[in-house]
C-alpha cells in the first residue's frame, strides 16, 4: 500500500437498492488484479456480500472495507447497503470517507435512497462522483439521469463521458478530456479495450459536450479563466486539475456511464477516481474537542500530528472476536502501543491491526494518517469511540444513529438460554446501533427494536444462525415514540424511608415541546448548579431526567423533540438529600410534568415511491387513501407513471403483496423513512386499548 498521503484515496460506494453498488465494487477488483475471477450477486458468490444473509437475498446488508491499487494508487473502499433498513451503515461509513461514488441505474434514475445518501454525502461534505451504470438495460437513458441528477438533487452534474449507444447496442464510451472513443471487449471481460475516434454520428454531440464541460469549469476556476477567455478553449493540462479542484470544493460532480455487469466503463471510472477524488491531505484539518477544556482543536491530517483516530464500525468475527473498524486521521496507530479513549478516561492497549480484505484481513504493524484498518482486542470500545494521545486527549463528534422504527418481542425458548440470548443482543446492538433492545417491564418479554421489517428480520436470523440462539419472536410492530404538545412545570417532592434510612429532596422541573426532528435536550439551568454544586448529585439528576424520557408517561416508548430542565431545587438535610433522592426525584417529576405537557404519539411516516402501470395508477392511488397516505406528485418515466407518497408505517405492512396483486406484479416501489408526525386520535385510542 502506498505510504504516499496524495496517492490514497478513501472512498464509498453508495446508491439506491439495486442500483449495482456491489457488481461494480467487484469489477473494480477485477480490473485492479486483486481478484482474478468476478463474482456476480445473482449467483451469490461477490467478495463484499460475504454474510449468508446476503448471499441468499442478493442484497448488500452490511458495509464491506476492502482495498486495492490502481496505477500507483491506494485505494481503500466501502461498498455500502443500499437498502433503507441499513442506512445507518451509509452514515457511519461517509462519515469517515473522503470521497464517493454515486451509483445511477440508467433506467431507475434517481431514487428515493439515492437522495437519501446524496443528502448523507452533502451532511459530510464528501465530494463525489456519479456513475450511470446498467447503461446495456432496456430503457437506460444517460440524459434523463444526468436532468435528474440537476433538479432532484439539485447537483452541478457535470457529464465527462457519453455512452456509445444503448440498451443492447451499448459498446463503449466517449471520453470527453481525451475526446477518444474506448470500445470494450466482451471476450475479455472488458479487460482489453480499443482507443479510437469518436464516431462521426457522434462527433457533433462529443464537441457540444466538451464545450460545455470546459465552459463550466472555466467560469467556476479563476485560475484557467483566463486562457479560457484568450482561447475559447482549454488543454487538458489546465482542464484536468481545475476539474478536480472544482470536485474537491463541491462545485461539480464528474459524471461517467457504463455497465459493470457487462464489464463496460469501470476502468475509465477507477482513473477518475485517481483524477478528481480527494486523498486524506486534501481534505480539511478535522476538527475535535479537547477533553480538558471542550475548545475546538484541529488535527492535520499527517502522520507527524498527535495521534486521532475514530472507531466508526464494530463487527464480530468468528475466528478472531471483535473488529473495531477505525479511520485514522491523524498520527501513527501502532501495534503495541497505547491509546486513550476520552469517553472511558482510559487507555486501550493496541494487541493486534489488520487491514481488510472483505471477510479476510492481512496484519500489519501500525496504520498511518489517512487509513482506514481494524484492531483486534480492544477492551471497552463503542461505535463513536475517538482513539487518541494521551498527552493532549480530545474527541471527535460522534456518529448519530436514526431512531428505530418498528420493534417486535423476542424470548428464549428455555431458561437456559435466556443468558445466552442478552449476551448475543448485547454483541448486535454494539455492531448496530440502530439495532436497540430493552426489558419490559410489565411483561418481562425483551423487546428488539430496528429499522424495519427486513432489519428485524435479518437480526432475529443472525440470532438463530450465527449465534445459536433458540427464540421465539412475535409480530413486528411499529416503534411509535411520545413527545408533549404544551408546556409544563411541577415542583416534585421525593421523601421516602428505603433500607431504614430516610430519602428526601424536592426539585422543579420543566417540560416543553420542540420542533420535529430536535430529538432530546436534558439540562440543568444555572438556579439548579449554583444551589447544588457537587458533580455526583447533578449527575444523579441528569441520570434521573434521562430514564424518564426513555420509558414515556402514555404506553412505555420513548419521548423525544422535548426539552427537561431541572430548574431548581430545594434541600431538605445534606444527609437525607443524597444521590438515591435526587435521581428518584428526577426521574418522578420528570413523569408528573410530561403527564401535565399533554402527551401524544408520534408515528413514523415513510415516503413512497411506486412505479406502476398506468392503467394501474387508479388502483395504486385508492389503496393509497385507504391506507391514510398524501400523494405528493406524479411524473411519468419512460412507459411507467411514478407516484410519490407518504404514508403512515403502521398501514405498510405487507403492501409487497397487496402492490403486486393491485398491478398484476408489474409495479414496484421503494420507501424510506420520512420523519415523525403526531398520530391521530384512533391510532392513540388503540395504542392505549392494547
Amino acid at each position: 500500500m502506498s505510504s504516499d498521503l496524495s496517492k490514497i484515496r478513501n472512498i464509498g460506494i453508495v446508491a439506491h437498492i439495486d442500483a449495482g453498488k456491489t457488481t461494480t465494487t467487484e469489477r473494480i477488483l477485477f480490473y485492479t488484479g486483486k481478484i482474478h475471477k468476478h463474482g456476480d450477486v445473482h449467483d451469490g458468490n461477490t467478495t463484499t456480500d460475504f454474510m449468508l444473509q446476503e448471499r441468499e437475498r442478493g442484497i448488500t446488508i452490511q458495509s464491506a472495507a476492502i482495498s486495492c491499487e490502481w496505477k500507483g494508487h491506494s485505494i481503500n473502499i466501502i461498498d455500502t447497503p443500499g437498502h433503507v433498513d441499513f442506512t445507518m451503515e451509509v452514515e457511519r461509513s461517509l462519515r469517515v470517507l473522503d470521497g464517493a461514488v454515486c451509483v445511477f441505474c440508467a433506467v431507475g434514475g434517481v431514487q428515493p435512497q439515492s437522495e437519501t445518501v446524496w443528502r448523507q454525502a452533502d451532511r459530510y461534505n464528501v465530494p463525489r462522483l456519479a456513475f450511470v451504470n446498467k447503461m446495456d438495460r432496456m430503457g437506460a437513458d444517460f440524459r434523463r439521469v444526468v436532468d435528474e441528477l440537476r433538479e432532484k438533487l439539485k447537483a452541478p452534474a457535470c457529464p465527462i463521458e457519453l455512452p456509445i449507444g444503448s440498451e443492447d447496442s451499448f459498446k463503449g464510451i466517449v471520453d470527453l478530456l481525451q475526446m477518444k472513443a474506448i470500445i470494450f471487449d466482451e471476450a475479455t471481460d472488458g479487460k482489453q479495450f480499443s482507443v479510437m475516434d469518436i464516431p462521426d454520428d457522434l462527433k457533433d454531440e462529443a464537441e457540444i459536450a466538451r464545450a460545455e464541460l470546459v465552459e463550466k469549469v472555466a467560469d467556476l476556476d479563476e485560475e484557467v479563466m483566463e486562457a479560457f477567455l484568450e482561447n475559447g478553449d482549454l488543454t487538458n493540462e489546465e482542464l484536468i486539475p481545475a476539474l478536480r479542484r472544482q470536485t474537491l470544493a463541491g462545485a461539480l460532480v464528474p459524471v461517467l456511464c457504463g455497465t459493470s455487469l457487462k464489464d463496460k466503463g469501470v476502468q475509465p471510472l477507477l482513473d477518475a477516481i485517481n483524477a478528481f477524488l480527494p486523498s486524506p491531505e486534501d481534505r480539511p484539518p478535522v476538527s475535535a474537542s479537547d477533553l480538558k477544556t471542550s475548545e475546538k482543536v484541529e488535527r492535520r491530517q499527517n502522520d507527524s500530528e498527535l495521534l486521532t483516530s475514530l472507531v466508526f464500525k464494530i463487527a464480530s468475527d468468528p475466528y478472531v472476536g471483535k473488529l473495531y473498524f477505525v479511520r485514522v486521521y491523524a498520527g501513527v496507530l501502532k501495534k503495541g502501543a497505547n491509546a486513550y479513549n476520552p469517553r472511558t478516561k482510559k487507555r486501550e492497549r493496541i494487541m493486534k491491526i489488520v487491514r481488510l480484505f472483505a471477510d479476510d484481513q492481512i496484519e500489519v504493524d501500525e496504520l498511518h494518517s489517512g487509513d482506514i484498518g481494524a484492531i483486534v482486542g480492544l477492551k471497552d470500545c463503542t461505535t463513536g469511540d475517538t482513539l487518541c494521545a494521551e498527552m493532549k486527549p480530545c474527541y471527535l463528534e460522534r456518529i448519530t444513529a436514526p431512531q428505530p422504527v418498528m420493534f417486535m418481542a423476542i424470548e428464549p425458548k428455555s431458561s437456559a438460554d435466556k443468558d445466552k440470548l442478552v449476551e448475543s443482543m448485547k454483541t448486535l446492538a454494539a455492531e448496530d446501533p440502530t439495532c436497540q433492545y430493552r426489558e419490559d417491564e410489565e411483561t418481562g418479554q425483551t423487546i428488539l427494536s430496528g429499522m424495519g421489517e427486513l432489519h428485524l428480520e435479518i437480526l432475529v436470523d443472525r440470532l438463530k444462525r450465527e449465534f445459536k440462539c433458540a427464540a421465539n419472536v412475535g409480530k413486528p410492530m411499529v416503534s411509535y415514540v411520545e413527545t408533549v404538545t404544551a408546556p409544563s412545570s411541577v415542583d416534585f417532592t421525593f421523601d421516602r424511608e428505603l433500607g431504614g434510612k430516610r430519602h428526601a429532596v424536592s426539585l422543579k422541573i420543566s417540560v416543553e415541546p420542540l420542533g420535529r426532528g430536535e430529538g432530546v435536550k436534558v439540562e440543568l439551568n444555572r438556579a439548579f448548579t449554583s444551589l447544588v454544586q457537587e458533580k455526583a448529585l447533578q449527575e444523579c439528576v441528569r441520570q434521573g431526567l434521562e430514564d424518564g424520557v426513555v420509558t414515556g408517561v402514555l404506553a412505555r416508548y420513548p419521548m423525544t423533540d422535548i426539552l427537561v430542565t431541572c430548574q431548581g431545587a430545594e434541600i431538605v438535610d445534606p444527609e437525607v438529600s443524597d444521590e438515591v433522592a435526587f435521581r428518584s426525584a428526577a426521574m418522578m417529576g420528570f413523569r408528573e410534568a410530561a403527564e401535565a405537557a399533554k402527551p401524544e404519539f408520534l408515528e413514523p411516516i415513510m415516503k413512497l415511491e411506486i412505479t406502476t402501470p398506468p392503467e394501474s395508477v387508479g388502483e395504486v392511488l385508492g389503496d393509497l387513501n385507504s391506507r391514510r397516505g398524501t400523494v405528493l406528485d406524479m411524473a411519468q418515466r419512460g412507459d411507467m407513471q411514478v407516484v410519490h407518497a407518504r404514508v403512515p408505517l403502521a398501514k405498510l405492512f405487507g403492501y409487497s403483496t397487496a402492490i403486486r396483486s393491485l398491478t398484476k406484479g408489474r409495479a414496484s416501489y421503494s420507501m424510506e423513512p420520512d420523519m415523525f408526525e403526531l398520530a391521530p386520535s384512533s391510532v392513540r385510542e388503540e395504542i392505549l386499548s392494547r
